[in-house]
């Protein structure tokens, strides 16, 4: 067996006894979400969900929370005025504590 099995071990107890392994689904669903986890990880856990209603659930709030989170904080710039405001005041400070 290899590490990676190894690390599919639930760190917790199960969270449903029919299915042993959805405490280590549930710790891996952001890697899942970020693409990266290795292939073989990735089907284990898209098998699991496919199996998993209490899982896949969980899934996928965690997909929309992701997905709210790259629409709100999607790297738009903030506009001119603001930066230089704000780099005006990080160098008033670094010079206030330096001083």
């Amino acid at each position: 067996m290899s590490d990676e099995d190894e690390r599919w071990t639930p760190p917790i107890g199960p969270v449903d006894p029919e299915h042993p392994d959805c405490a280590a689904v549930i710790a891996e669903v952001w890697t899942l979400l970020d693409g990266e986890c290795t292939p073989e990880t990735r089907d284990k856990l898209k098998h699991h969900l496919e199996e998993c209603p209490a899982c896949l659930r969980h899934y996928g709030l965690e997909e929309r929370v992701k997905k709210l989170i790259a629409s709100k904080c999607g790297g738009e710039k903030a506009p001119d005025r603001l930066r230089e405001r704000l780099r005006i005041e990080i160098s008033r400070t670094t010079i206030i504590r330096g001083g």
